[in-house]
């Protein structure tokens, strides 16, 4: 029986931030030389330039990319 005052319990979203490369390799396990050949192939999210000599990923793109690779797999 559910009770309508009580709100469901949802997943919780993951905060934004701009993630580096190391993060980027520790999330997916991939190398640096394998990210930059996905995104150069068009199957990976794009770097943002955040800097002079400086660049990040969107945690939230990185995200998303990670989750429709494991439904993928489903």
């Amino acid at each position: 029986m559910s009770n309508p005052s009580v709100p469901a319990l949802e997943a919780p979203q993951p905060q934004r931030h701009i993630m580096r490369r190391d993060e980027v390799e520790l999330k997916t396990g991939f190398k640096r030389a394998h990210i930059y050949n996905l995104m150069k192939e068009g199957k990976f999210p794009r770097a943002k330039r955040i800097g002079l000599r400086a660049v990040g990923w969107d945690s939230l793109e990185i995200e998303h990319w990670i989750a429709e690779r494991l439904s993928q797999q489903e």
